[in-house]
């Protein structure tokens, strides 16, 4: 009775082993470690809220900056031309908004008083999440219901419409699209690293 207990938890022992050294395997694809360009839309569900109507394009703005400061990746202005599409949304439970147009429309890219300065033409219709913009851009009034924290997706930019399939990485964080630290770039850049020193450990 003695030896079957024994060789019991000897087998719960070596499974939790197994377990906790399966748990430590990278979850990203190869396909995020091997891009080389990636694109910064904002969430193509979120409308504009009244209480900071620019906060969106802000943390758009933001997180292409924090990309350029990495210097791994380099930011597109078309998701087209991209192999990674990371999607951005400021966190807020219960908003009144303004609904009307499509947020990712911005015509010229023009920041000269930045030390990373970033020019050209967004052209081309970003990826969608299901969600249809109505022809007429006039502004109505709305409320948006949705998580509390900041939210940063990664999206495989090789596919038709990015947004429709799942998300390779996500993180969600309070203030995680905060300047100037952009905490949501830095665990992705962690998680990249994480994954680049494992694959060199494996035999």
């Amino acid at each position: 009775m003695s030896r079957r207990i024994s060789a019991l938890l000897c087998l719960i022992f070596l499974t939790s082993a197994s377990f906790a050294k399966d748990k430590k395997k990278s979850t990203l694809p190869a396909l995020i470690l091997n891009a080389q360009t990636v694109a910064v839309i904002v969430n193509p569900g979120s409308e504009l809220p009244l209480g900071g109507p620019g906060e969106n394009v802000s943390a758009q703005s933001d997180v292409e900056r924090a990309l350029s400061k990495w210097g791994r990746f380099h930011v597109e202005m078309s998701p087209a031309n991209a192999d990674l599409v990371i999607s951005v949304r400021k966190g807020r439970s219960v908003s009144p908004t303004v609904a009307g147009g499509d947020p990712n429309r911005r015509p010229v890219i023009l920041d000269p008083g930045s030390s990373d300065s970033r020019i050209g033409i967004h052209t081309g219709t970003p990826p969608r999440t299901g969600t249809t913009y109505p022809d007429d851009p006039t502004p109505r009034p709305g409320m948006e219901v949705g998580p509390p924290e900041d939210l940063f997706e990664v999206y495989d930019g090789r596919l038709r419409d990015p947004l429709d399939g799942p998300p390779l990485w996500r993180y969600m964080g309070k203030n995680a699209l905060r300047p100037p630290g952009v905490s949501a770039v830095e665990q992705f850049r962690k998680a990249i690293e994480e994954a680049e020193k494992q694959q060199k450990q494996k035999p």
